[in-house]
């Protein structure tokens, strides 16, 4: 049977892969200024990426995710973006895409769309360079709105997923709603989610976007959205804009009886839930047979661990549920 069902009966159709933990910016709440990186020996191969996602393509995903780090700084991922294009091609795959931080856009959204990349996600936290520059640390401004013109003018429907931040980003509600408005472009809000030894305190950081709600239904009429789009947003359109807003809220209301996704890190590590430390290795399995069935062995036992759930929470003024992993290593 070419599907994979975890334990509490979800379809598991949709794979996010990291395919680097390289990143041209050090964004206060992902990573560390000075970060220690993966040796390259580590890594899997761009062929061994392909086999690996070609045989979850085999067991019934149907979407599928490029993230890193910054996955366009990986180095010749051009090739690998053509070899997937093949499962689009073929029907197996309904969906190529890809979480960027919009850095290598202007160089790579023309080859983005000939690949087959229909839609893509952009992380941006802020319109203000200054600010832009401090939470990025090694991040310009100008550079990612390059490539979102660049982006837009290949075809690519752009999603800004942007991080609340309290104290940062809150007076920029409606600046970030207004102007991805007058781009058509779609939007969604992220809460901070408590992961990897940085020195921003989360709780400082936190900001539940059910206050961001309530704030915008003060100034929108907002109509919610049965729509999913293969991943943990609640959408809502402001009627006044047309717009198509997301809420993404591990915290104030997780999303975990729909999940329906796994992540694997660019080493070959499959973790079946984000807020978990559980983890396998299909690296092993992967390198020890050029044929498949041990690698399709890995992958069903490694979704027969896949979690009911995760267990972030601020409530009790702790950073309940804290993993000590950075986000780039999962991946976004």
């Amino acid at each position: 049977m070419n599907t994979l069902i975890d334990p509490f009966h979800r379809t598991i159709d949709y794979l996010r892969l990291s395919v680097t933990d390289r990143c041209d910016f050090r964004c206060l709440y992902c990573m560390s200024e000075q970060m220690t990186f993966l040796p390259k020996k580590e890594l899997l191969t761009l062929e061994e990426l392909d086999r690996l996602c070609s045989t979850f393509i085999g067991l019934g995903v149907k979407k599928l995710r490029i993230t890193g780090g910054e996955p366009l700084v990986r180095r010749e991922i051009m090739t690998f973006f053509r070899a997937m294009s093949r499962h689009l091609e073929s029907g197996a795959l309904n969906e190529l895409t890809l979480t960027t931080n919009g850095s290598q856009l202007e160089r790579f959204a023309g080859d983005l769309a000939d690949a087959g990349v229909r839609r893509i996600n952009i992380s941006l936290d802020t319109l203000d360079e200054e600010k832009f520059a401090h939470i990025t640390r090694w991040g310009r401004l100008p550079q990612v709105m390059r490539g979102i013109d660049a982006a837009q003018k290949a075809g690519l429907r752009i999603k800004i997923n942007t991080v609340a931040l309290k104290g940062f980003n809150e007076d920029e509600l409606f600046t970030l709603t207004e102007w991805c408005a007058s781009r058509d472009i779609d939007l969604t809000f992220i809460e901070v989610m408590p992961m990897g030894d940085l020195e921003e305190d989360r709780l400082d950081q936190y900001w539940p976007l059910s206050d961001l709600r309530s704030r915008i239904e003060e100034r929108y009429t907002v109509t919610p959205l049965a729509e999913r789009t293969g991943g943990p947003a609640r959408y809502m359109r402001l009627e006044e804009t047309g717009q198509k807003v997301g809420l993404i809220t591990p915290l104030t209301h997780n999303f975990c009886e729909s999940c329906n996704r796994v992540r694997v890190t660019c080493t070959g590590e499959i973790y079946t839930c984000l807020g978990q430390e559980g983890k396998s290795d299909l690296r092993k399995p992967l390198r020890a047979s050029e044929e498949d069935a041990h690698l399709e062995d890995a992958i069903r036992a490694a979704i027969a661990l896949k979690p009911k759930g995760h267990d972030f929470d601020y409530s009790r003024q702790t950073e309940g549920g804290k993993m000590t992993r950075h986000m780039s290593h999962t991946g976004g």
